[in-house]
């Protein structure tokens, strides 16, 4: 059986960068509910709301990252690398929570809009459009084929783009006195947060439930394994992802009687991860089909008997004292 892994490079680094980017998002978030509401807007409150998910991400993707570091033992067998799952998981439903509300209060707010300070909201969504550019740089430096990171990432890129909105919702406001601009921008928001919600919560559950990777087709795979020149057969073919650039295989294949059983599982090995970049592989060959274990049903089992008679080595007679006849 070939097993081999890929996945995990500058943990350490990643750490740093998304520890950087947490302390940048909570300072400003903390300013932006005080102004939001000295200024009663909506859009800064469903901002800073939306910065509160950022930073929720964060801390989740840092205590995932931890335990995904756990090394496997006892009954946990991968160890804990499926914690990064989850945490996007969780993240793509609070945005689904907080889409849920801004869309509630801005609607509300279209009905009955209150009066709105558009300066102040604009100069608030400025410095947070700058404050988001930092922390999505920091955020990028780190690996981002990881789901963990590239879901705290799409939280702090649509964040920004929802600054933007504001800061223009701010401007209206400031400009004309219109104040349904700021109910508006946090519609704007809200559309973008579900875009993030959805895209989260899709990916995390095709891993969740063991999909084939993005990408990777497992009729293609089929085929592949199938084209080499000592298979007959492939059963029972699964194809799945552990977790964030961590994909899985195992395959029955049948060869032909007499191939090498060994150097053709090594040469698939070799074809599936070139070809398909898969590196953890579990592969059972056997020669003849239908020669591999079943479980009888109760009627199709032998009747009990005594036990089969041997002959013992060097005498002409049966373990069971009966003589031999070689005649």
């Amino acid at each position: 059986m070939g097993h081999g892994h890929g996945h995990g490079h500058g943990a350490d680094s990643d750490r740093r960068y998304l520890r950087a980017a947490l302390v940048l998002l909570v300072v400003f978030m903390a300013a932006e509910v005080v102004v939001g509401v000295m200024a009663n807007s909506i859009a800064l409150i469903s901002d800073a709301g939306h910065m509160l998910t950022d930073a929720a991400s964060i801390a989740l993707a840092l205590m995932a990252m931890t335990m995904a570091a756990r090394p496997a033992r006892g009954a946990y067998t991968f160890g804990w690398k499926r914690a990064e799952i989850l945490s996007a998981a969780v993240n793509g439903l609070t945005f689904v929570l907080l889409v849920a509300y801004f869309v509630y209060e801005g609607v509300r707010r279209l009905i009955e809009p209150p009066e709105v300070k558009g300066l102040l909201v604009l100069g608030t969504a400025l410095v947070g459009i700058a404050v988001n550019a930092a922390a999505a740089w920091l955020i990028a430096r780190a690996d981002r084929s990881s789901l963990n990171v590239e879901g705290a990432f799409q939280h702090i890129l649509n964040d920004m783009y929802a600054f933007i909105a504001t800061a223009i919702a701010g401007a209206v406001v400031w400009l004309t006195g219109w104040g349904r601009a700021d109910a508006i921008a946090a519609l704007v928001v809200a559309a973008l947060m579900a875009r993030s919600a959805y895209g989260l919560l899709r990916d995390a559950g095709r891993i969740l439930f063991e999909a084939a990777p993005p990408g990777l087709h497992p009729a293609e795979v089929s085929e592949a394994i199938a084209a080499h020149a000592d298979v007959t057969g492939v059963e029972d073919l699964h194809v799945w992802t552990v977790t964030s650039g961590f994909p899985a295989l195992s395959a029955h294949v049948i060869v032909r009687t007499g191939g090498d059983c060994h150097r053709i599982r090594r040469e698939l090995a070799e074809l599936l991860h070139e070809r398909f970049h898969i590196d953890h592989t579990t592969l059972q060959v056997d020669h003849v089909p239908g020669t591999a274990c079943r479980i009888l049903k109760a009627a199709e089992r032998p009747a009990p008997g005594p036990p089969p008679a041997r002959i013992t080595s060097g005498s002409g007679r049966l373990s069971g004292g009966h003589s031999l006849d070689r005649s």
